[in-house]
This record gives structure tokens, C-alpha cells and sequence, in this order.
């Protein structure tokens, strides 16, 4: 017995699987924002009393939270003071000398994580080469110690010049801070991300020790919790990469945990997609309050070593504080069910990015919330049932959602209460779609080949109109649409990644050192699993090497197959450079190796669903619901989704519901239900 449980924005989404039948059961509630364990504790009750399973009973619990991320957006993590070598204190405040929007004379930029006041710098110097030519200054380390926890300072970052070529100084000061500040939780840069470019490594290293202490006491409340109710069983969080962590491991590098969630999500698409037979597609994650895509290739969700967080402009690259961390890559925009919409002053229709979230939540929710949202359109559109809201749990106030909509969009742009609704349902669709074929393209994809895996609670209700903006061929929507994202935890193996960066022309290799320094991090991904309790058999590891042509500032990364010489790597190189540039480089030119990375991962979990089908009509009924191509609101066919089986058919337009989503299928297309119960509509 199994568990994955994912809080999000809005509600907290979880599903239990019993491995052996195949037999599972979904539950979602919204999130407590004040505190997110009570949630879990919520959904956890009602799905075990559903399921007539004891806590006791289960194995593990897979957990995925954005509490790193709300950490560091809202400044509620430690106080955290930096120790940097002398005259690169202020390293995280010029960052990369560079300006994400040129002309823009009030640009505002990301503000660091540790105030200039706190930031020190400490005599003692590495070279590039790991030469040791000023040894660090212990003893004004210690004084610092003394004096930074009189000043109630928590958390401490030391992040030295090239201390990923060797990390004795900072070894050195953690050491001596240690002796004098025991209680003062420290990250050094050699430790958390011992690579090249000493902005990138300082603003990650204090990004991971910010948040370290809220990181510790959530998971520790979170445990006291799932002792009350019982659990005996394992206790992992999903990490950004795709593979799943200790709670020891976790709260030693909380860093890692900023894109748990949405990762799931990812990996529940790639698993369902190829499933499906459906290895190449475009996972669309569509929750309350932001909106996810992810490319998958050959079965897999692409990665990248770049993040930003909290970023000031959401759509601007550089605008946020840069993280190096390892992350399903993906692109995530400020709409969702909660994003609210508004009137600008030039009299234009603006939605999102702002969100009511979970509290007060859109008006029809009966919160307390009174500004009009993407769900109180999808309401008075005719796509949501008032009365079967998460199966009827929760009842939605039609009235009031055509109070809000009234109010403050269709009465300030003329509109009938229906086209305001429209406009903000369209609205929100064109926004997404305009960024997943952003995305697409510039991973060297055409989104009109790519099929759309829907999911989310609200990624249904607008998958249908997304998918046919982006000229997508089919639209792939699974059974428990509503909850897909917590399933993406119980198919993620126990994972680690390590890097180590060690610069070198690719022509001339010295491949002893570099098999040398694989090997080493292969036996440390090793030693950390088998901790895990991962047996030493079930362990693999894969290679990689970030390469770029010499003088470039930034690489791509490649992939190290088993036994390929120098001649193969940059074949592969050239291969990638090509389908992301759609040329190669100048003649002549050398290529380089940057970092070089190794994943060590125990055993993919399978995952088995045994869709709790029912015998019936599926035809519910018919209800008014808004369709443009018919001239407004008309009749549409709603169907029982649990009632689908597969082979059935349907044509659109219609509406498909189950408990935690509900599926809008637009006119001239055709649906089918597959052998794995995915509803696949295939686009006109």
C-alpha cells in the first residue's frame, strides 16, 4: 500500500494504491495555507476511511510540497548571513552583469536572500586549478560565529572562489564555525552544488540553508502527524530531478524540493503516456493557481541544471533568483482556476496572474472571496456542475460567481455576463497555449506533433481549447485527471544527482581522470542509496557531461553512453547542438566540457491502476453549457467518466465528469476510451 500526496497552490491531491490488486482511491481538499501538514492529515483521513485501510497498513507515504518555494517567495525562511572569499561578498547582488529588459529604466530586480549587512568577507583564496594560495583565516571565522549568533543570525552560507575544484577552505570555516556556534545551521558550496560560476553556486548555497530550519520543523510536524494516525511505514519527499529523497536527505538539501510537485506531474504523464503508446508528448498540468508544461521524449521528461525563483517578472529569464539544481524542465505561468481577472485602465480583459488560491478562493467557492476567477467563468459557463463540485463535497454559489463577473468585467466592458465568461475562459487558454509553443519550440519541438496529456482539477475543463491552439493531433485525458500529479510519486525511483565541474577541451581528454572523477560520484550515489536501503544489484547510474563549443558562455548537456570514446561524445554533442539550433557552430571550433554529472537511481517503481469502473448508462443527462461555434449556450451531452469503459465513443461537443475533474470536449472532435481507460479525443 502506497500513498502519494501533492499540495498545491489551491487543494491538496492524494492517492492510495494497493500494489497488489491495482485497487486505489483518490482524495482532494483545499489547502490550509497556515499550515500545509493539516491538509495532508485531511486527505490522508478521508482516503484511508474510504478505502477501509488502517495507516498502519501502509508501506509509503511519497510527499511533494511547494513549501520551499513559498518559503523563499515570501522571506519566511532563517536569518541567513554569507561568508565569501574577500571582495566577492556582493557577488550575489551583481549577479550576471546583465539586464533581462533592456530598456526598462525602473527595472526591478530579485532582492537577495541575505542583506548586505550579513554578508562577509573572509581572507583566503583557491585558485582554478584547487592551488590553495591563501589559506582561510580561521580565526576570524570563529569571531564571526561569536558575534553572528549574538546578532540572532540562524543560518549561515559559505561560498568560497573555486571551491569546486577543492573544498579544504570551506571545510576549514564550516569546521570553526562549528565549534563555536554549534547551533547555526550551515550550507557550504562545495557540498550543495560544487560546480562552476560562483554567482549560480553562492545564490543555491543560500537558498539552501534559508530554508533548512522551515524545511525541518515542517517535515518533523508532518511526521508527528502520520505517528498520530499510525504510520509505521516509509516516509520520502519527491525531489525537482524526478527521484524521491529521505527525510534525512531532504532536510540536508531542501533546495532540492522547490519543483516536487510539479515534477510528479511530469513523470505521471510520461508513465501514462507510454502506457498509452504514446512515448513523444506535451504534459499540460493545469491546477488552481498556475498552470504547468512539460516536454516528454521517448518516454522521459527532458532536465536541466537552470531554475530560477522568484522571479519579479514571471515570464522573463533572469528575473528571479538563479538556483543550480537538477529539474524536470518545464515551463509554469500564472493561471489556473483562482487566477483572478480584471478591467485595465486601457478598458483590456487581464487574467492572472494573481491568484485567490485556496483562501478566500474564487467567489463561487463561498469563502469569502469576491473578485471574479477562471472557475466562476468555467461555473456560469455551463462546464462545472454547482452541485458535483469534487463529487458533490463541495457546493459552488452560481450567484455569486455571476455577481463577481458582473461586476468587475462584464459591466466595465459592456458585455452580457456569458461573454465576459468567455472572454476570460478564452483568455486564459491563449495565455497558456502562446507559452507551451514557446516552450516546445525552443526545446527543438514542433507542438503540432505532439500530442497534449491533460490533467490537474482544472486542466480538462481548458485542455480541449489549448490543445486546438497549438494544432496539437489528439488531446489524452487520464481516468483520476484530478488528482494525475500524486500519482506521479509512487513512479519515481529513490534518485540522487551529483556534479563536479572540471573544465577540459574534449580533444586530448584525459580519460582516467575523468572515468576517475565518475567513479566517484557513481560511489557516493551508491553509499547514499544503499543507505536507503536500495540493495547494491538494484543501483544504476547515468552519465553526463555539459559541453559547449570553447568560447561559448553556456553549455547543453549530453548524455554518456557506456563505452563512448571522445570521437562519439561529440558526435552526440553536434546531434543535440543540431536539433536545438538547427545548425552546428562555426568550422574550426573546439568543443569543451564544463561539469560532468552522474544520476544514481534505485529501481523504477511499476504502478498498476485498477480503474474502479461501473456498469450503466454514461449518458447523465444533458445541461446548458457555452459553445461558440453554436452560438452561445446550447444543450451538451454530460457523461459518468467512471461509466466510460474502454471502447466507448463519443463526439463533442460534451461534457465529462468524474469526482475531481471534469473534461470539456469541444465540437467536431471524436473521443475514445483505451485499453487503459485514457479518454483520447482526437482534434479536427
Amino acid at each position: 500500500m502506497r500513498v502519494g500526496v501533492d499540495i498545491g497552490g489551491t487543494f491538496t491531491d492524494l492517492i492510495c494504491v494497493d500494489d497488489a490488486s491495482g485497487s486505489f482511491t483518490v482524495a482532494k481538499a483545499l489547502t490550509t495555507p497556515d499550515d500545509p501538514s493539516r491538509a495532508v492529515e485531511t486527505v490522508l483521513v478521508d482516503a484511508l476511511a474510504r478505502a477501509g485501510v488502517a495507516a498502519a497498513g501502509l508501506d509509503q507515504v511519497i510527499h511533494g510540497t511547494t513549501l520551499v518555494t513559498n518559503a523563499i517567495i515570501e522571506r519566511k525562511g532563517a536569518p541567513t548571513a554569507l561568508l565569501a572569499t574577500a571582495g566577492f561578498r556582493d557577488v550575489i547582488e551583481i549577479g550576471r552583469e546583465a539586464r533581462f529588459e533592456l530598456y526598462d529604466i525602473d527595472l526591478e530586480l530579485p532582492e537577495p536572500l541575505v542583506p548586505r549587512y550579513l554578508r562577509f568577507d573572509v581572507p583566503e583564496r583557491t585558485l582554478a586549478d584547487g592551488t590553495i594560495s591563501r589559506v582561510v583565516d580561521v580565526a576570524l571565522v570563529e569571531q564571526l560565529g561569536r558575534e553572528l549568533v549574538e546578532e540572532g543570525v540562524e543560518a549561515v552560507a559559505i561560498a568560497f572562489l573555486h571551491s569546486y575544484a577543492n573544498a579544504a577552505s570551506e571545510l576549514l570555516a564550516r569546521d570553526a564555525l562549528a565549534r563555536v556556534a554549534p547551533a547555526l545551521q550551515v550550507s557550504i558550496s562545495s557540498d550543495v552544488v560544487p560546480e562552476i560560476r560562483e554567482f549560480e553556486r553562492t545564490s543555491t548555497t543560500i537558498a539552501n540553508v534559508y530554508v533548512q530550519r522551515v524545511t525541518r520543523e515542517y517535515l518533523a510536524a508532518l511526521e508527528q502527524r502520520l505517528d498520530r494516525l499510525g504510520f509505521v511505514g516509509a516516509f520520502r519527499l519527491m525531489l525537482s530531478s524526478g527521484g524521491t529523497a529521505t527525510v534525512e536527505t531532504a532536510s540536508r538539501f531542501p533546495v532540492r524540493l522547490l519543483e516536487s510537485g510539479p515534477a510528479a506531474g511530469a513523470l505521471a504523464a510520461a508513465h501514462h503516456g507510454s502506457r498509452a503508446g504514446v512515448r513523444d508528448l506535451l504534459s499540460f498540468d493545469l491546477g488552481g493557481t498556475t498552470a504547468k508544461f512539460a516536454v516528454i521524449a521517448d518516454g522521459e521528461p527532458l532536465r536541466s541544471g537552470d531554475f530560477e525563483v522568484d522571479r519579479r517578472y514571471r515570464f522573463r529569464k533572469g528575473s528571479g533568483l538563479p538556483v543550480r539544481i537538477d529539474v524536470i524542465e518545464m515551463i509554469e505561468i500564472g493561471a489556473g482556476g483562482g487566477s483572478i481577472a480584471r478591467v485595465d485602465s486601457l478598458g483590456l480583459l487581464r487574467v492572472g496572474p494573481d491568484s485567490a488560491g485556496a483562501a478566500p478562493g474564487p467567489a463561487c467557492y463561498g469563502n469569502g472571496g469576491v473578485l471574479p476567477t477562471v472557475t466562476d467563468a468555467d461555473l456560469l459557463l455551463g462546464y462545472l456542475d454547482p452541485a458535483f463540485f469534487l463529487g458533490g463535497a463541495m457546493a459552488l454559489d452560481v450567484a455569486a460567481a455571476r455577481s463577481a463577473i458582473e461586476r468587475d468585467v462584464a459591466t466595465p466592458l459592456g458585455l452580457g455576463v456569458e461573454e465576459a465568461a468567455w472572454g476570460m475562459h478564452q483568455a486564459v487558454n491563449e495565455g497558456m497555449a502562446n507559452a507551451a509553443r514557446v516552450h516546445v519550440l525552443e526545446r527543438g519541438r514542433d507542438p503540432r506533433s505532439l500530442p497534449v496529456f491533460v490533467f490537474g482539477g482544472a486542466g480538462p475543463v481548458h485542455g480541449f481549447r489549448v490543445a486546438r491552439a497549438l494544432g496539437a493531433p489528439r488531446l489524452i485525458a487520464p481516468f483520476g485527471a484530478g488528482v494525475m500529479s500524486a500519482a506521479g510519486f509512487l513512479v519515481a525511483p529513490l534518485a540522487f544527482d551529483f556534479v563536479r565541474s572540471w573544465p577540459t577541451p574534449l580533444d586530448g581528454l584525459d580519460r582516467a581522470r575523468a572515468e576517475a572523477l565518475l567513479r566517484s560520484m557513481e560511489e557516493e550515489g551508491a553509499a547514499v542509496l544503499r543507505a536507503s536501503g536500495v540493495a547494491e544489484d538494484a543501483i544504476t547510474h547515468e552519465r553526463e557531461a555539459d559541453l559547449r563549443y570553447v568560447g561559448q558562455g553556456h553549455e547543453i548537456r549530453v548524455t554518456i553512453a557506456p563505452g563512448q570514446d571522445d570521437a562519439a561524445l561529440r558526435v552526440a554533442f553536434e546531434a543535440r547542438y543540431r536539433e536545438l539550433y538547427d545548425r552546428l557552430g562555426p568550422a574550426g571550433v573546439g568543443i569543451e566540457a564544463v561539469s560532468w554529472r552522474v544520476r544514481s537511481s534505485g529501481p523504477r517503481p511499476t504502478l498498476r491502476l485498477d480503474v474502479p469502473g461501473e456498469v450503466g448508462d454514461p449518458l447523465k443527462g444533458q445541461r446548458l453549457a457555452y459553445v461558440p461555434e453554436r452560438g452561445g449556450m446550447t444543450l451538451v451531452d454530460v457523461y459518468d467518466r467512471r461509466r466510460l469503459a474502454p471502447g466507448a465513443t463519443l463526439a463533442g461537443p460534451a461534457i465529462v465528469e468524474e469526482r475531481e475533474s471534469t473534461l470539456v470536449i469541444g465540437p467536431d472532435a471524436h473521443a475514445t476510451v483505451d485499453a487503459s481507460w485514457n479518454l483520447v479525443v482526437e482534434l479536427a
